[in-house]
């Protein structure tokens, strides 16, 4: 009788002990399955044409970035170009000069973002304020009267291939497409800044906080 309980004890710790492998083993299974999550700060120049005018912008965007698939975060972009001043009544100068801004919600979901090339589908949505001034008006850093601003609703969606230089520096390239509402600049036409642009920029941050290691068979 005591042999037959001693190897049921035994029985029993022996099971216990097994389920309780397989229980660290799915774990650790498990846990290989988080989300890995990163952080960066992003600054981008783009090139395109507002008006029929070569147009400069510079963005720069904070995003948390979710297991290397997809980013959330703020963008804000300005921008300017000149062309010759045909309102010499309003502007000082031989050049007049569109300047403004736009800012807003960044989303970007990401294919292969493991490798070290992945593509991705960056999209803004938001607004922004435009205005016409004098580039001597500019270079004096004289103030300009809130008056003179027009706002405008923007989306802009694009396309990126994107080059995992290291851990923490990745570099952007694509182009982008901005549909905006019209802004009225009076007495210039009522305008928008539609258009494509090119894009080349530089991430700096985490992508990959966090990472997991590989869980070696136990076997």
């Amino acid at each position: 009788m005591k042999t037959q309980i001693v190897l049921g004890l035994l029985i029993f710790l022996g099971l216990t002990a097994l389920g309780q492998t397989e229980t660290d083993d799915y774990v650790e299974f498990d846990d290989r399955k988080n989300v890995v999550h990163g952080v960066y700060f992003g600054f981008s120049g783009q090139y395109g044409q507002v008006e029929g005018k070569g147009t400069a912008f510079g963005t720069m965007k904070l995003a948390y970035v979710a297991n290397q698939q997809l980013e959330i975060g703020f963008a804000a972009t300005g921008f300017f170009n000149d062309r010759p001043n045909n309102r010499p009544d309003l502007f000082d100068g031989d050049k007049v000069a569109l300047v403004g801004g736009y800012a807003g919600f960044h989303v970007e979901p990401i294919l292969f973002g493991k490798r070290f090339i992945s593509v991705s589908f960056p999209l803004l949505v938001g607004g922004g304020i435009a205005t016409f001034t004098g580039v001597d008006t500019l270079e004096n850093d004289e103030d300009l009267d809130s008056d003179d601003f027009d706002d405008f609703f923007i989306v802009e969606p694009g396309v990126n291939v994107l080059y995992n230089l290291t851990r923490y520096t990745q570099l952007e390239t694509g182009v982008r497409y901005r549909f905006t509402s019209s802004y009225d600049l009076s007495p210039f036409n009522e305008d928008n800044l539609n258009g494509f642009s090119l894009v080349f920029g530089l991430k700096v941050g985490i992508f990959n906080m966090g990472r997991k290691k590989p869980v070696k068979d136990r076997f």
